[in-house]
């Protein structure tokens, strides 16, 4: 499969684009003044300790605190250990200082979510230093190919090694020079952090990880890649000298663009951003889906739309199921939607029916980098998954509540707005005395005063015994008015 990356930058963000077959399959933004965390290693101070949640809230610099849950601490000493099975408050005591990494960035209103087990991310590794352990990614496969790579790593290793490490899907094929160079590389960048935590006082950071750019160059490019695409002069110069250093085969596939169309407009990047910022998305066969978005979890309804099949009903539905279960895939990943996941599917009574869009649902998800969990139909007939969530959606990025609906996603109508109003009129006048009420609200609720609901605005003036006028303010939205006493 042809995969291209493209890299737009500007001097105030970072826009990544991978791009297989000619379609959008993901997207990353990293702006200059809102990086995310994850990655990134502090040296923090307990402030709270809850025995109850056997969690804490430690302080890394950030006006939330981030949060540490007892299955995420470690403790050092001569072998590793995991504490969890000790109470934290015999652990940690408030005040306390500790070298922890954030792993998941901060969401809404939760702070970010801290671990002290620390790993650093090389391009064929992951070190972990403080867990004498070899790991291999599931994703090869073969136990042949395991245990020679096991054995590479093996013969590379210093002999005064007491960290452990964990081999990427990408070192399938990488050199014994190579996992060499990895291991330098990450040995030397662990033993500046430990210097760094040293300082007194310490930095606020002691570890960040690589911006987005060089970030594509370590962990996205792969066998599959054809052209890697920069539209900054700049931005190519270093990726040429990054790949110079640490992906040495890449250094061929990099290209600067210098044409005189954008660079994401010539591929229609921005068009697909709007796409999945919308909550309905459309099928080939015409049927869509609608997505909504919660804080709680994510729900993806299935339906046929305009697509009524050529054989029959039962072979519409499934059909529909079956590209839906492509599109599901591809827009948790382009959308970056994490934990819980709810798609509705539309109801098959065929038991090998239901069976099938699962396998596909499955087939669809296993190049997503992200780990995703499905457990199959429920009793209600939807499919539940979860999706780890280590960054914010790419709605969460670019979007904001509106600020009439206040993310509700609807308004009150103007006739309900009017007899709120006709309410509020009738309470003020049981407790002032005013000359006049004056009622100032949007066009369309003074429309309806003065036409539908002109007869109650008159029954409310004849009861009160006042005058009642009223007023257009532009600025207002449909939901918004204020009532003067005059």
């Amino acid at each position: 499969m042809n995969q291209e990356i493209l890299i737009n930058i500007t001097p105030q963000e970072a826009r990544v684009a991978i791009v297989e077959q000619g379609v959008v399959q993901e997207l990353y933004i990293e702006r200059t003044l809102s990086r995310g965390l994850v990655g990134n290693i502090y040296l923090g101070r307990v402030i709270r300790v809850l025995p109850g949640m056997q969690s804490a809230f430690i302080d890394i610099g950030f006006e939330r605190a981030a949060f540490l849950h007892i299955a995420d601490l470690w403790q050092a000493g001569a072998k590793e250990v995991n504490v969890a099975s000790q109470p934290i408050e015999k652990i940690l005591q408030e005040g306390q200082t500790l070298m922890v990494q954030v792993t998941k960035d901060p969401l809404g209103s939760k702070g970010a979510r801290l671990s002290t087990q620390i790993s650093i991310a090389g391009r064929t590794l992951v070190y972990l230093p403080r867990e004498p352990h070899i790991g291999i990614s599931q994703k090869i496969e073969s136990e042949a190919e395991r245990e020679a790579i096991r054995s590479r790593l093996a013969e590379v290793l210093p002999a005064d090694e007491k960290g452990g490490y964990i081999i990427r899907t990408i070192a399938e094929d990488a050199s014994q020079a190579e996992l060499a160079n990895d291991v330098l590389y990450l040995r030397k960048t662990w033993a500046t952090i430990q210097r760094q935590a040293q300082l007194s006082p310490a930095p606020p950071v002691l570890y960040q990880d690589l911006e987005l750019a060089p970030r594509v160059l370590r962990d996205f490019v792969g066998d599959k890649t054809k052209a890697i695409q920069i539209d900054s002069r700049e931005t190519f110069q270093t990726l040429l000298e990054f790949a110079a250093a640490f992906t040495p085969a890449v250094q061929a596939k990099l290209q600067h663009y210098t044409g005189e169309r954008p660079l994401f407009e010539l591929y229609d990047i921005d068009t697909e951003i709007q796409r999945a910022l919308a909550k309905r998305v459309e099928l080939k066969s015409g049927g869509y889906l609608i997505i909504d978005q919660t804080e709680a979890m994510t729900t993806i309804d299935v339906n046929t739309g305009g697509y009524v099949g050529v054989r029959n009903f039962d072979d519409t539905i499934f059909k529909t199921n079956l590209e839906a279960t492509h599109a599901i895939a591809r827009q948790l990943q382009l959308r970056n939607l994490g934990g819980i996941i709810i798609a509705d599917f539309i109801d098959m009574e065929n038991t090998e029916h239901r069976e099938a869009v699962l396998n596909e649902l499955t087939k669809s998800l296993a190049n997503d980098r992200t780990r995703t969990s499905i457990s199959g139909f429920s009793q209600l007939g939807l499919v539940e998954m979860t999706r780890k969530r280590t960054r914010e959606s790419l709605a969460h990025m670019l979007c904001e509540p509106c600020p009439t609906c206040t993310g509700r996603g609807q308004v009150k109508t103007a006739r309900t707005v009017c007899y709120d109003v006709l309410r509020e009129i009738l309470r003020e006048s049981r407790q002032f005395k005013p000359r006049e009420f004056r009622i100032i609200a949007s066009q369309t609720v003074i429309d309806l005063f003065l036409e539908e609901e002109s007869q109650h605005l008159a029954m409310l003036c004849d009861f009160i015994g006042k005058p009642v006028s009223l007023q257009v303010a532009a600025g207002l939205s449909q939901e918004q008015y204020d009532i003067v006493l005059l």
